[in-house]
């Protein structure tokens, strides 16, 4: 199976901007993890967009969406911030034929103590057997698009 990850941005991607610690959005961390983990399937990485997620727009959402309707591929990781997750699955939501799992960290991927590696694993697994359609894989779960609100008071996702 050929999985296509498409790195939009977010915490999972931030890295130390200055000596004030200011973060910034930096290169994606898939590569990394990925080879870290010796997977043994085909995926490419495409670098979509690089911003903290509260600074996506509409129209970043449609270039995504317009990404993945055009793409050959069928199955999809997308690293994305946490603040903005729900909104961007949700227009995503009725492209046909496709498999599409968003992920993100609530904690940078470079930092020690992280849930990037462990929340894209189970992104890789969820996309091998969902069927088409739109997920989230955050909190050790994985949830239907329509049906998921991060909660921040408590620093991670649930059912809604």
């Amino acid at each position: 199976m050929y999985i296509r990850f498409i790195s939009t941005g977010g915490t999972i991607d931030k890295i130390y901007f200055d000596a004030l610690s200011q973060f910034e959005v930096g290169e994606s961390q898939v590569e990394h993890i990925l080879t870290e983990a010796l997977v043994d399937f085909d995926y490419g990485i495409e670098p979509l967009l690089q911003k903290d997620s509260l600074e996506l727009t509409a129209e970043d959402r449609s270039t995504l969406r317009r990404y993945i309707e055009n793409d050959t591929a069928t199955h999809f990781v997308v690293t994305h911030g946490t603040d903005t997750m729900v909104d961007t699955a949700d227009s995503l939501a009725g492209i046909d034929g496709k498999t599409i799992v968003l992920t993100g960290a609530l904690a940078p991927a470079r930092f020690r103590t992280t849930d990037a590696v462990f929340n894209v694993g189970m992104a890789v697994a969820a996309v091998q057997v969902a069927k088409p359609g739109v997920y989230i894989a955050m909190s050790g779960q994985v949830f239907d698009a329509g049906a998921v609100r991060k909660n921040r008071a408590e620093n991670r996702f649930e059912r809604v």
